[in-house]
């Protein structure tokens, strides 16, 4: 939903890899989060494929080691420093912080929409998260762990759907599917034939340009909150003030 700066928390839990480059080398990664993210994100991707029902924190560790090997590490660091290093990076998920403006547009959102997570993150981390950043009385809450799969699998989107109407009576053409994330999110909305909004926080690793073909998104908004102020100015224009 583009609700907490998942792509933030990954960047800050690289630096103990990324200090140990050379220079340049150095440098380069860390002014380039997008390209950087990319190619960490690339490690973590091909093991939710390959690995679809292993927990995200697992994932995370596995994906740390894989990276960490991917890098001219100068000194190198001992098999044990990586190990605890991937341990603690993927145990800080619950700990990623939200927007400034998600808990209020969320907040916003709610007084007029049913709201549910689809979320990547595993059981113990996305209540974590909820407790500690975005604790707003969620509707529903459905993860990979749940589903036995990762996004953009379409058996998430298809879980969804069933789910949705069966818990809450919204239909698939009720959903207003609202993600950040162009290839885990937008890619199999269009494939779905569901309703998007994207939330384009900007230098967060997304690759429009490749993906533009792949997606359709219906309206597109900068923050959560320019969405919420939206909506409320909608449904005000109706005359349906909550």
């Amino acid at each position: 939903m583009g609700t907490s700066s998942i792509k933030g928390g990954l960047f800050t839990g690289l630096h103990p890899l990324l200090s140990r480059l050379p220079e340049p080398l150095k440098s380069s990664y860390l002014d380039s989060r997008a390209s950087t993210l990319q190619a960490f994100q690339n490690h973590e991707h091909q093991l939710q494929k390959t690995h679809p029902t292993l927990p995200y924190p697992s994932i995370l560790h596995l994906a740390y080691l894989s990276y960490a090997q991917s890098l001219p590490l100068t000194p190198s660091p001992s098999l044990s420093t990586l190990e605890s290093e991937a341990q603690e990076f993927s145990q800080k998920i619950p700990n990623w912080p939200a927007f400034p403006d998600t808990v209020s547009a969320l907040q916003k959102l709610h007084k007029y929409y049913k709201l549910v997570i689809l979320s990547n993150i595993n059981e113990e981390s996305i209540e974590g998260t909820i407790r500690n950043n975005l604790d707003i009385g969620w509707d529903a809450v459905y993860t990979a762990q749940k589903i036995g799969s990762y996004k953009p699998d379409l058996r998430n989107f298809e879980f969804l759907i069933e789910h949705v109407e069966e818990d809450l009576g919204v239909k698939k053409e009720e959903i207003l599917h609202t993600a950040q994330s162009l290839r885990a999110d937008h890619v199999p909305v269009k494939k779905m034939n569901m309703t998007g909004v994207w939330v384009d926080r900007g230098n967060e690793g997304q690759d429009y340009e490749k993906l533009k073909d792949e997606v359709a998104y219906t309206w597109k908004f900068s923050t959560l909150g320019e969405m919420a102020d939206a909506v409320e100015e909608a449904f005000e224009a109706q005359g349906k003030k909550v």
